[in-house]
């Protein structure tokens, strides 16, 4: 799955390694002799998907060019021309991310080949591994795909042959993965900018090769597309399901069911010719899941045994398989039916379309965040699944969505993912010996994830509660276990570790219940904002795997146990510290560099204010506008104000989420950091409303705490 936006995570990347034997080094003259091509599946090397050929060049092969990779005139007087080929490596290539050691020259030979051949180039978004490893490990004594494979340990058998370097450059990449996540580049567009940035400036291309790598901003990310734009552009045949499946009129029931469940399949094609090959519409009926429910519901159990044509659909509704989606979802909702045959050219019937069919094209980012989560077996997979986060959140925007509805997706999703992070934990954990968990336990989220406010700028906040065991004993470290290998695989997909190390792999953020309420307790006898660093976001926990009602019952005890507790809440507020101004003499926004960070001028006040009067008032919730409404009906004061708050929690979101995706596309990590020169008028005005209201936070937080 290639995503359009550039966010796909290095880690979940699908990728074409690729290399040319040429007849010489100038791109402009050189002449294929043997191409290469290995596919990579989620950043890993499927050398089983690989194709190679060997060229027939237009020119004679030189000398020199021999000695180097050992293909002489003799070696290639059967071959094929690159024109013959050109249509399978095409197929083979797709819209996928090339990748490759000096890419730029294989690259630079393809497109003159094309030229030659006289069929249509398309330049790739391309990876050159010799520039990942520059930007991993800047001191090597250089970067020939020799010396960056040996300090990788990767295997070169077959050097100077098109597959030997193909499938080098494809293990250097999935080497150089982790480390280029070290390094903070994380995404494909991370890495495009990273790798753009290091060549700027300087040139050590062979003469007239291709850029090695393209601006993330020229990549055509720049217009969030609506995110239901698939169904313009995709056609029929690229989701439909094939080959179609066919079975004869006097197939009992009982069989065709027995197909559809061995196949996994919602319908079969009856075929009503008197010939088997080239099935047309006008020859065809087709019973679906629904037709047998129907008939097993007149017939009862003798159904079974019926011939399927006495409940076939006919005429069978179709579609050509080069039209858009959108013809098929018109076509279904007028005939109000979920299925349609496929015909391609010769309108022979050559796939079958249904409504789940077409779930999986229309909405596929969201489908894939939320299903693909739920069904990931590895963390490849996972983060394939969470890559999808950006678009779905870049077309959220783009349809006028409320921000605050779109951070409580990604918080849904946050959840989601831990919960799935937790259960390949366990699955670790078995498989390492240590068995099943020693006793009930619930993983939770906490911050900003367990509100239901996320943002892009992301990192793990966690918390373990289990149902007995002391500190250090043998339940404690099985958890403390467990929870580093949800961190890792967390960290691995995207979400990085806390950088104050609130995880569940700290002693501090896991413990028994027992082990909590002695926590809460000591919290709560602390007289000094220090000794409470960290302890507001516990307020905020949500439990995602396992018996989350244990985490349920230790966040309702904190509430409890603060309960008018003014003192206490007093100190959370001061522990988060003032709110930084952003407006200036007459309203003028104090920008850093172009930008504000909206978090901390205004977000995090908010936030932090909601939280201390929630604690403070006994309003036992999470999300930040249900407590702001729930301490306005607890003390029936400053209504205007806090409604004032809640409506500039919504616009900071907003903007927030708008920057984000935004520099996201153009590789550059998602802060909180709003670049308020590109801000529309309307949003500079809606921001200094925003912020104005932020003003007045810490005397109406004062005025309501006592």
């Amino acid at each position: 799955m290639v995503w359009d936006d550039g966010a796909t995570p290095l880690i979940a990347l699908d990728a074409v390694a690729i290399d040319c034997e040429t007849t010489g080094l100038d791109p402009r003259k050189a002449w294929i002799v043997e191409f290469a091509a290995v596919r990579l599946a989620g950043s890993r090397p499927e050398v089983t998907q690989s194709i190679r050929y060997r060229l027939k060049p237009g020119d004679a092969i030189p000398a020199s060019a021999t000695r180097i990779h050992g293909i002489d005139e003799a070696a290639v007087s059967g071959a094929p021309a690159f024109s013959e080929i050109w249509p399978e490596l095409e197929r083979f290539i797709g819209r996928t991310t090339v990748i490759g050691h000096t890419i730029g020259f294989d690259l630079a030979v393809l497109e003159r080949e094309c030229r030659r051949a006289g069929v249509t180039w398309s330049l790739p978004r391309r990876l050159d591994v010799r520039l990942l490893a520059e930007i991993v490990q800047p001191s090597l004594p250089d970067y020939s795909l020799e010396t960056v494979a040996a300090w990788l340990g990767i295997d070169t058998a077959g050097r100077h042959s098109a597959y030997g370097d193909a499938a080098a450059a494809a293990g250097i990449f999935a080497a150089l993965v982790p480390r280029l996540r070290d390094h903070k580049v994380r995404t494909l567009a991370e890495a495009e900018r990273a790798s753009h940035q290091l060549v700027e400036g300087r040139s050590h291309l062979p003469a007239a090769g291709t850029d090695p790598v393209e601006s993330p901003q020229a990549a055509g990310l720049a217009t969030s597309q609506r995110i239901d734009s698939s169904a313009y552009v995709r056609r029929i045949g690229e989701v439909m399901s094939a080959p179609a499946r066919f079975v004869g009129p006097d197939t009992p029931i009982r069989q065709a069911l027995e197909h559809m469940s061995r196949e996994k399949l919602s319908s079969l094609f009856v075929s009503l010719a008197d010939r088997a090959d080239a099935p047309r519409p006008g020859e065809t009926g087709i019973i679906t899941e629904r037709d047998v429910m129907r008939a097993l519901a007149a017939h009862g159990g003798a159904a079974l045994q019926m011939p399927v044509v006495q409940f076939i659909s006919r005429p069978l509704a179709h579609a050509p398989a080069d039209a858009f989606v959108y013809l098929a979802i018109a076509r279904m909702s007028r005939l109000s039916i979920r299925h349609l045959g496929v015909t391609d050219a010769q309108g022979v019937i050559v796939g079958a379309l249904s409504a789940r069919d077409l779930l999986r094209s229309q909405g596929q980012h969201e489908l894939l965040l939320r299903d693909g989560i739920e069904q990931a077996t590895s963390v490849a997979e996972l983060a394939r699944s969470w890559a999808g986060l950006a678009a779905v959140v870049g077309g959220l925007l783009a349809e006028g969505v409320r921000g605050l509805a779109i951070a409580a997706l990604i918080s849904r999703g946050i959840q989601e993912l831990t919960q799935r992070a937790a259960i390949l934990a366990e699955e670790r954990m078995r498989q390492n010996g240590r068995g099943d968990p020693p006793c009930g336990y619930a993983f939770a989220v906490l911050g900003s994830a367990g509100r239901g406010e996320s943002l892009l700028a992301m990192d793990q906040d966690n918390a373990v509660v289990f149902a007995a065991g002391a500190p250090d004993g043998a339940e404690d470290l099985w958890f403390g276990e467990l929870s580093a290998h949800v961190a890792d695989i967390l960290h691995e997909v995207g979400i990085p570790y806390c950088t104050g190390g609130v995880m569940a792999k700290n002693p501090d953020w896991r413990g028994s219940i027992d082990t909590w309420r002695e926590r809460i307790a000591h919290w709560l006898a602390r007289s000094s904002p220090q000794d409470l660093l960290s302890v507001d976001i516990f307020f905020d926990l949500r439990g995602v795997h396992g018996d989350v009602g244990l985490a349920d019952a230790v966040w309702r005890n904190a509430f409890d146990r603060a309960r008018a507790n003014a003192a206490f809440a007093k100190l959370l507020a001061e522990t988060a510290g003032a709110t930084e101004p952003a407006l200036g003499w007459l309203g003028r926004l104090k920008t850093k560099q172009g930008r504000i960070d909206l978090k901390k001028t205004g977000l995090f006040g908010i936030v932090t204010a909601a939280r201390v009067l929630a604690i403070r008032h006994h309003v036992v919730e999470r999300s930040t506008p249900v407590r702001l409404a729930g301490v306005a009906a607890v003390t029936r004061e400053s209504g205007a104000d806090l409604d004032a708050l809640d409506d500039a929690l919504e616009i900071l979101v907003e903007l927030i989420l708008r920057q984000q995706i935004e520099d996201m596309r153009a590789g550059v990590p998602p802060t909180n950091a709003v670049a308020v020169n590109r801000l529309s008028r309307r949003d500079r005005n809606r921001l200094r409303a925003a912020l104005a209201a932020v003003g007045h936070l810490d005397d109406l937080t004062r005025e309501l705490l006592f």
